[in-house]
């Protein structure tokens, strides 16, 4: 086809880099927008429950392995720890929520340690996530 404008043989082309930028946008938004809930790389089995509902999914979580070891912010902490550092954490927060994710052989004494921490570092609610629990 003949441009009878540019009286040239010239092919028209369109310019997609303002299309391409657009994506771009568009992606970051989505990305950015968007709320992951991600565990720690800890193998953990939860404990199932028939009463499992589904936790928030801005809760603070805090971690307990099989072996009983606590972490907090994907670092150890020391049981004794937690209260002083999740006090820090939670000041910072509206939703005061704490999610114990515990494995199923932690000792019940060690379980009701770290629950006992979270509630004095001053959580509203603390639960402890089972193995049917949607929201994690």
């Amino acid at each position: 086809m003949r441009n009878r404008y540019r009286g040239g043989d010239q092919p028209q082309q369109i310019d997609i880099s303002p299309l391409i930028d657009m994506v771009f946008i568009l992606l970051i938004f989505f990305m950015v927008s968007s709320t992951f809930v991600k565990d720690m790389d800890i193998d953990i089995q939860r404990p199932s429950a028939a009463s499992a509902e589904p936790s928030s999914t801005k809760a603070v979580r805090v971690y307990v392995d099989a072996r009983g070891e606590a972490f907090l912010d994907g670092q150890p902490v020391r049981t004794w720890m937690i209260q002083s550092r999740l006090r820090d954490r939670l000041a910072a927060l509206s939703d005061k929520t704490v999610l114990v994710v515990a494995d199923a052989k932690v000792p019940a004494g060690k379980l009701v340690e770290v629950v006992d921490q979270c509630r004095l570092a001053g959580a509203d609610e603390v639960a402890v996530a089972t193995d049917k629990e949607v929201g994690a």
